[in-house]
């Protein structure tokens, strides 16, 4: 008998012909989150086995952070499938275990055997009645549930359920490149989208001497802890100070956040073409703030051909909230260090900006210059992940 961690895939079973490309990379995602421990990996369409000498309980902290994982189990796997054999394992198992009233979930992948998934439990639960003795079967709210998995070759027993974060494994569906500011919004737009699937890289402009040094430490504070989910995240950090002064001073002011949104679409777009990124993804949710309108939307996104992701459009604000403080965001978030986005905000910004008009006053800057010397000058950092001890239970 072989004490595991086995992980249950949830979503990723449903792929079909593509399964193997999915779980390839989940593979891949957990050996990278367990780099420097000695593990030995191997699945089948059904489960993926973690088997190791070191301790579990750090396995399994790493291992609750890696998405595309619907389960996570500490089981143990007998040879064979001889209901008296693996009924005595279990009773041995059992002794760990302070409990009165327990019952017998069954599954059979090993078709061979003839008795049912309903029947294997019953004889496993009257073999425990007869031979662990004070014990009372229970159907509903039971003490102890005994799970065990007939499989071909062997049996997989367990008794306790871990929930993973679901989602696809990170890297299965491309990159796209986070816009991440050091408010509340986007670093959850970026753990919603790594959750499906895509590895991103992020792009956070500053605006020295009237951002400080802080706002940038609290931006990279953020990307660590995404980099926990993401593996690792490649930091794109972009002067901005030319062009925001540019707009400040030539472009009528209720229009300042729709002009200095647009340039920052258009330097993001092409930091993602070379980057090989897919998509742009944004902390926007419809209505929270004046650039945030359905007109101010399309009058931004109108700059750019690349899509653009908002995870968070449809969310209320205090379910971001919730999410970031699950995520561990929150308290880096409302540090009081001013990014881009909050420094010379007009005191009446339009809700409703022409694309005519944003067209019109563009002309009063040589913004094509600036943000060629902008991308030009930008600097690239890669973050490792920050890791935490403890494990939030997440989306």
């Amino acid at each position: 008998m072989e004490k595991v961690i086995f992980i249950k895939y949830g979503e990723l079973s449903t792929k079909k012909e593509n399964i193997n490309f999915f779980l390839n990379k989940l593979k891949e995602n957990i050996s990278f989150a367990l780099r420097g421990m000695k593990v030995k990996i191997d699945y089948d369409l059904g489960r993926m086995f973690i088997h190791t000498e070191d301790s579990f309980d750090e396995i399994l902290s790493k291992v609750t952070k890696v998405f595309g994982i619907h389960e996570i189990n500490v089981g143990y796997l007998i040879l064979g499938n001889d209901i008296l054999e693996v009924g005595e394992e279990i009773k041995k198992l059992l002794l760990d275990y302070d409990f009165r009233t327990f019952k017998v979930e069954s599954k059979r992948s090993n078709k061979i055997i003839e008795k049912t998934s309903v029947e294997l439990s019953k004889e496993m639960g009257a073999f425990i009645l007869k031979n662990v003795p004070n014990k009372k079967v229970l159907v509903n709210n039971p003490d102890l549930v005994i799970n065990i998995e007939y499989r071909v070759g062997n049996t997989l027993v367990y008794f306790e359920k871990i929930k993973g974060l679901g989602g696809y494994p990170v890297g299965t569906l491309g990159k796209g490149l986070l816009m991440l500011s050091g408010g509340i919004d986007s670093p959850v737009s970026g753990f919603m989208s790594i959750k499906r699937g895509v590895k991103i890289e992020a792009v956070y402009f500053e605006s020295p001497p009237h951002t400080s040094r802080e706002a940038k430490d609290k931006v990279i504070k953020l990307a660590r802890k995404l980099a926990v989910y993401n593996n690792d995240i490649v930091l794109h950090i972009v002067n901005f100070t030319d062009i925001q002064e540019a707009i400040y001073k030539n472009i009528p002011h209720e229009y300042l956040i729709t002009i200095m949104r647009r340039m920052m679409y258009r330097i993001s777009a092409i930091i993602a073409g070379r980057r090989n990124c897919k998509i742009l993804i944004n902390g926007e949710s419809i209505g929270q703030v004046a650039s945030q309108t359905l007109t101010s939307m399309r009058a931004i996104n109108e700059v750019v051909r690349i899509p653009v992701i908002r995870p968070l459009a449809c969310f209320d604000k205090l379910d971001i909230i919730d999410i970031a403080k699950k995520i561990d965001t929150y308290e880096t978030s409302i540090l009081p260090f001013e990014d881009c986005c909050t420094i010379f905000v007009p005191k009446h910004p339009v809700i409703n900006p022409s694309i005519e008009k944003c067209l019109e006053y563009e002309k009063l800057i040589p913004y094509e210059e600036l943000i060629y010397k902008s991308v030009k000058e930008h600097e690239i950092m890669k973050i490792e992940a920050e890791e935490k001890n403890e494990f939030a239970e997440l989306l």
